[in-house]
């Protein structure tokens, strides 16, 4: 199935986004690896899970309609933070995937949400985190924490992309910050 997804990205991504993807796949393998979860479904949901990252605004706001995904008024204002549930709709209906850690990994994968599976912890670290996404000092400390607590690195993944959000002046998903409040209450139980 990995060669069936990879030709169906290959006409529905760039190049850089397909780089992208594939970065994401090996490093929800290595963290699965880390944390003792199983590795082909890490893969899977990393493989998939921007699959819908260049669906035109429209297509996701009618996919989501027709999903039953709730649509508020940030998803409405900013339809690409939908990209992510609708990913897993694909999974779904292009690949057959039923399995619902997957489903949920590919979903969470942009805003995370409370009480998110360790899959999903995964699959929303890995799409911050690849090697394709730079070589700061601050993303390879988050790379270091990922391998050892995975909920302290889901609050820094949050934290930085709350603070990319702020900088640019971009609406926030109260679901980053629902995420980020619970990883950090879970990281201090951990």
């Amino acid at each position: 199935m990995r060669d069936r997804i990879i030709s169906w990205l290959k006409e529905n991504v760039n190049e850089h986004r397909l780089q992208h993807i594939l970065g994401v796949e090996q490093t929800c393998i290595d963290l699965a690896r880390c944390h003792d979860l199983n590795e082909k479904k890490a893969a899977q949901a990393g493989l998939m899970h921007d699959l819908a990252k260049f669906f035109p605004p429209k297509k996701l706001l009618k996919m989501a309609t027709k999903a039953k995904i709730e649509v508020d008024e940030v998803c409405c204002s900013s339809p690409h933070l939908l990209h992510a549930d609708i990913s897993a709709v694909v999974a779904q209906q292009e690949f057959g995937v039923k399995n619902k850690k997957i489903l949920a990994a590919i979903a969470n994968h942009t805003l995370g949400t409370p009480g998110m599976s360790r899959l999903s912890c995964v699959v929303f670290v890995a799409d911050a985190l690849e090697p394709n996404r730079g070589d700061s000092a601050e993303l390879n400390a988050m790379r270091a924490t990922a391998k050892e607590n995975l909920y302290k690195c889901v609050q820094q993944t949050s934290d930085y992309s709350l603070k990319y959000l702020v900088s640019q002046q971009k609406t926030i998903h109260p679901r980053t910050i629902l995420t980020r409040n619970w990883a950090l209450a879970k990281a201090k139980n951990n």
